[in-house]
C-alpha cells in the first residue's frame, strides 16, 4: 500500500495525470478475468465427476498378444564362448572360468550392477565378453522381475543401463525400507503449486505456482543447518514473475522457459542466475511446453500447437489449430511432435513436413505424457496409463494399465527401468515398466499433486497444498 501511495504522491506532485492508477485497474481486472478463465478451466478438466464411468482396459488384438521371446539362459553365453574361442589363451584365472557360467552369473549378481558392468569386464576377455552382452543382462533383469518386461518386445532394448536403473530404483523404494529422504518446501508460494522442474542434474529445482511466481530452489541445500534453500523469485515485477497463473515449465540446457494463463512464455538464463532473456506473447493461455535444443513447442488453451525458435527475431515457425479444444499435454522430438487434447484426441505431427501423420481418437483425454524412445506413456481423465508404440513412423494404442490410481493423472515419467505417476487423488505412485506394471511404493500426501519432475535419484512434486514436495535417496 505504501509503494502505490508513494507513486500516487510522486505523481501529484509532478502534475501527472492520475492515468496510471486507471491502468492499474484496468490490470488487475484483466488478472482476474485470467484467473476466472483457469480456475474454470480446472473445475470442467479435473472434475472426475464429469468424467463418466471408467472404462475397461482394452482387450489386446492378436498382434499385440503375440507370444513374447523365450527366457534366455546362461547357457546360450556358453555356447557363445565356446563358438567365438573366447576361452582359449585367455589370462583370467582358470579356476574362476571352468565354473558353469550360470553359477557365475549368479556370483555376480549379489554385485553392483554399475561396478559389474564398468570393472568386471576390464579383467580379462572372457569377462568382457559375457558382462556385456545383452543376454548377460536380460538374464539378470528376468530373475529381479520374474514379470512381463519390457513391455514393448521386438524393439532395440538396451539391457545393460534397463538393468541398472531396475536395481536403483528397487534399491531406493523398497517397500519394506525405502533409502529416501522427504523435504517439503513450503515458505516460498502462497496459492497451490501446479508445475515442477528439476533441472542442472537435480541440484536446482523449479516451481510455478497460482501464485503468478517462478521460484528456483537450491536443493544442494537440504538439510544443511542454516543454509537457505529458496534462492530467488525469477522476475523483478511487484504483481509476480506473470500476470496469471503459471502453468508449465521447461528447460533445455542453462535456458529455462515458463508459460503462463497470461498467455506469455518467457525465457531466463540460468547461467546468469536466472536473468530475464525475452517474453514470447501467445494468444491463449499455455498449457503445455517442449523445449528441444532446436526448438520450442507450446500448446494453447486456443487449440494451438505452435513452434519457435527462442533465438530468432520473429520466433514463430509454425502455428496450427490440430483440435478442437483445449491442448493439454505435448511430447516431442527430432521428428515428431505430439499433442494431446480435451478433445480426446492425440495428434502426430511430422516435423520435417509440417503434415499431420495421424488423428487417433481415444475414449478419453490424455492430461500428461512422458515419450522416450520412441515409446509414449501417457495418463489420462480416469487416471489410467496407456502406452503407444512407434514403428515406422505410425504410433499404435497397444496398452492401457489401471496402476491403482482413482482419479486424472497430472504426471507421468518413465524410463527403461523406472515409472512414476501423481494424480489428484493425493498420491504418488513409484512403480517398474512391467507389463503390468508392479506398484513398487506409495507415497501419500496431504492434497492433490498436480505434476512431478524426476532426475536420477530425485523425485519433486507440485502440490495443491502451497508447496514443493522432495524425496531423494538418502546419502
Amino acid at each position: 500500500m505504501s509503494v502505490g501511495l508513494d507513486r500516487m504522491m510522486s505523481g501529484l506532485c509532478d502534475n501527472e495525470s492520475p492515468q496510471p492508477l486507471a491502468e492499474s485497474r484496468t490490470d488487475q481486472e484483466d488478472e482476474d478475468e485470467l484467473e476466472i478463465q483457469a480456475q474454470e478451466y480446472v473445475d470442467r478438466v479435473r472434475n472426475l465427476e464429469m468424467s463418466g464411468p471408467r472404462p475397461q482396459s482394452p482387450p489386446e488384438s492378436n498382434s499385440e498378444s503375440q507370444a513374447r521371446s523365450s527366457r534366455s539362459s546362461a547357457s546360450d553365453l556358453s555356447v557363445k564362448l565356446r563358438s567365438s574361442q573366447v576361452l582359449s589363451g585367455d589370462s583370467c584365472p582358470s579356476g574362476l572360468l571352468s565354473l558353469p557360467w550360470e553359477l557365475v552369473l549368479e556370483i555376480c549378481s549379489y554385485l553392483d550392477a554399475r561396478f559389474v558392468l564398468g570393472v568386471l569386464p576390464l579383467v580379462c576377455r572372457a569377462f568382457q565378453c559375457v558382462l556385456t552382452d545383452q543376454v548377460t543382462w536380460r538374464i539378470r533383469a528376468q530373475k529381479i522381475l520374474g514379470l512381463s518386461y519390457p513391455v514393448l518386445e521386438g524393439k532395440e532394448f538396451d539391457w545393460p543401463t534397463a538393468c541398472i536403473e531396475l536395481e536403483e530404483h528397487l534399491c531406493q523404494w523398497s517397500s519394506s525400507n525405502p533409502k529416501v529422504q522427504h523435504f517439503s518446501l513450503s515458505d516460498g508460494h502462497f496459492a497451490s503449486v501446479d508445475s515442477v522442474l528439476l533441472i542442472q542434474n537435480a541440484s536446482l529445482c523449479v516451481s510455478g505456482s497460482r501464485d503468478r511466481n517462478v521460484n528456483i530452489w537450491d536443493l544442494r541445500n537440504l538439510g544443511q543447518d542454516g543454509e537457505k534453500v529458496l534462492v530467488k523469485t525469477l522476475g523483478d515485477q511487484p504483481r509476480g514473475t506473470h500476470r496469471g497463473w503459471v502453468w508449465a515449465l521447461a528447460a533445455q540446457d542453462n535456458m529455462l522457459c515458463s508459460a503462463s494463463w497470461d498467455s506469455s512464455i518467457k525465457l531466463w538464463d540460468m547461467a546468469s542466475e536466472g536473468a530475464a532473456v525475452r517474453e514470447i506473447r501467445g494468444k491463449a493461455a499455455v498449457l503445455s511446453l517442449v523445449y528441444l535444443s532446436d526448438v520450442l513447442v507450446t500448446g494453447s488453451y486456443d487449440k494451438t500447437v505452435t513452434l519457435y525458435d527462442p533465438r530468432a527475431g520473429y520466433p514463430v515457425l509454425s502455428s496450427r489449430r490440430l483440435h478442437s479444444s483445449a491442448v493439454l499435454c505435448l511430447a516431442a522430438d527430432d521428428r515428431f511432435v505430439l499433442s494431446g487434447s480435451e478433445d480426446r484426441t492425440l495428434v502426430v505431427v511430422d516435423r520435417r513436413t509440417n503434415h499431420v501423420l495421424q488423428k487417433l481418437q481415444l475414449d478419453s483425454y490424455l492430461l500428461t505424457m512422458s515419450y522416450v524412445s520412441g515409446e509414449l506413456w501417457a495418463g489420462d481423465r480416469w487416471g489410467l496409463v496407456h502406452v503407444f508404440d512407434q514403428r515406422e513412423g505410425s504410433f499404435q494404442h497397444v496398452k492401457c494399465f489401471n496402476v491403482g490410481h482413482r482419479s486424472q493423472l497430472t504426471g507421468i515419467r518413465h524410463s527403461l527401468g523406472t515409472l512414476y505417476t501423481s494424480s489428484t487423488d493425493k498420491t504418488i505412485k513409484v512403480h517398474v515398466p512391467t507389463e503390468p506394471p508392479h506398484t513398487v511404493f506409495t507415497l501419500p500426501h496431504g492434497d492433490v499433486v498436480n505434476g512431478i519432475s524426476v532426475e536420477g535419484d530425485v523425485l519433486a512434486a507440485a502440490s495443491g497444498s502451497m508447496s514443493v514436495e522432495i524425496w531423494r535417496r538418502r546419502k
